[in-house]
């Protein structure tokens, strides 16, 4: 009943994307909207904080309707004051523009990656759990931080089950495998994937990003087995039994290929056809490739024995937990993004007065921190592609002599979304069958302090390394 229910609801979403161009409405102005145009979009990040916390029950039991009236405090004032045609146009933005794209990417993933079934059990030692997290940071990058996390994660789990010290095995999943391993391809992380869709060329971001990413995983996968030898040997609990690992369900490694197949045809095949959906543009090739991705899903369904997603204890909340929360996020964040936008006419221009250097020159050093703090409470996605804009939003430029200013940015993104539940959605997935597993995991704040501790001094790190190629340091 799940399966059907959760398949209607995304078959429904993309007939929206094929009905007849209407009148434009204007874009929202940034440049006019205050700091109150913020609140709803405080209110969902502070729900999802707190609500797990506060009143869990009725969180688990109805955040979706949560985040939906957070989503509605922001439409319902935004048609009031510019009327209904302003605030439908910057909703079906969002969601077709933005969300959709996102949700259904995330959705195959999961969908295939839930198939593929890791047999046996692997004993939790610090070694064989620092093994698999670096094989999941070194796979994110070609199945994306969703396949690999949902692959490894129930393993490692299983593997972990019976420590008493478990929670920071999982913490340090989400942060290399979910985070980290994801920055060198579009497929790796959200906000590659959408300089990808902007024109950033596919093998871009490994070759500019690989060696910032090597120094912060190694020096995490070693901070990672000192830590976990050392609650290794106060672990009095009995280690699970090693039975022989297998591979169920090989025919999802081939759709994950078909999935990778049709993000490169998208980038590949432009015939130059939009669809006018109320002021949104929908290019052919995206509804395509997001119908294709649909239908690779359904086949993993087909093609994959029940039971081999029964034994993954495989379940559509997880999926469900993020599509509702981002959807909630997308629509509230539309006055934020606007504000952000307005670039120095807006309420973020102190911030944004930051980036520029006193010659014109990107300051590149603020570029890393500004995007990346911003992507840990915004969602790294639409933070990438605001100051991906900002930088000026051409791709042959920014590949070239603003190379260090693009690298700055997705750095900033895709490692930094690693710093809450809400920077990076694969994070929350992860959360969500942890917990349901019996794992007692960190709240929205506890967890932002285990990645600050782990994380921010590699930021400086970086921050202070100028020789990083393509980094040009600014003081």
């Amino acid at each position: 009943m799940m399966q059907r229910y959760f398949f209607l609801r995304a078959a429904a979403a993309m007939p929206l994307a094929l009905l007849p161009g209407a009148a434009h409405a204007a874009e929202l102005d940034g440049a006019t909207l205050g700091w109150a145009w913020g609140i709803p979009f405080a209110g969902i990040l502070m729900s999802i904080a707190l609500g797990p916390l506060l009143f869990a029950k009725i969180w688990h039991a109805h955040y979706g309707k949560i985040a939906a009236g957070w989503a509605l405090a922001t439409v319902v004032p935004l048609a009031v004051v510019y009327g209904w045609q302003a605030a439908l146009a910057a909703a079906i933005h969002a969601l077709l523009g933005e969300y959709l794209s996102f949700i259904v990417l995330l959705f195959a993933l999961f969908t295939v990656a839930g198939g593929i079934l890791v047999t046996g059990t692997m004993r939790g030692t610090p070694l064989i759990n620092t093994a698999l997290l670096a094989i999941g940071t070194a796979a994110a990058s070609i199945i994306g931080t969703t396949g690999a996390a949902m692959i490894l994660i129930r393993p490692l789990i299983r593997a972990n089950q019976a420590r008493a010290h478990n929670v920071h095995v999982v913490v340090f999943f989400i942060i290399l495998v979910a985070n980290i391993g994801g920055a060198l391809s579009p497929l790796g992380d959200p906000p590659l994937f959408v300089g990808f869709l902007r024109g950033v060329d596919f093998f871009w971001p490994a070759q500019h990003l690989w060696l910032q990413t090597l120094i912060i995983a190694v020096v995490l996968l070693v901070a990672f087995f000192a830590l976990d030898s050392w609650l290794a040997r106060q672990d009095s609990s009995a280690a699970a039994a090693s039975e022989p690992i297998g591979l169920r369900g090989g025919i999802n490694f081939v759709l994950i290929a078909a999935i990778i197949g049709m993000i490169l045809l998208s980038a590949s095949w432009r015939p130059g056809i939009e669809l006018d959906v109320y002021g949104t543009k929908v290019a052919l090739q995206n509804l395509v490739r997001d119908a294709a991705l649909v239908v690779i899903a359904l086949l993993s369904l087909w093609w994959t024995a029940a039971e081999h997603r029964s034994a993954n204890d495989f379940t559509w909340e997880p999926i469900l937990e993020v599509a509702k929360l981002f959807a909630g996020i997308f629509i509230a964040i539309i006055p934020v993004l606007a504000m952000l936008g307005a670039g120095k006419a807006g309420l973020f221009a102190p911030l944004l007065d930051i980036v520029t250097a006193a010659d014109g020159h990107p300051n590149e050093v603020p570029y890393f921190w500004l995007t990346g703090l911003l992507s840990a409470v915004l969602d790294n996605a639409p933070t990438y592609l605001v100051f991906f804009e900002l930088a000026g939003g051409r791709p042959a430029e920014l590949m070239g002599p603003l190379a260090g200013t693009l690298t700055a940015i997705s750095m900033g993104a895709v490692y930094m979304g690693a710093l809450t539940y809400i920077g990076n959605a694969p994070n929350f997935m992860v959360y969500a069958i942890a917990t349901e597993r019996g794992i007692k995991m960190p709240g929205f704040f506890g967890y932002a302090m285990w990645a600050a501790v782990a994380l921010i001094p590699l930021f400086v790190l970086l921050t202070l390394l100028p020789t990083v190629p393509n980094w040009r340091f600014v003081g």
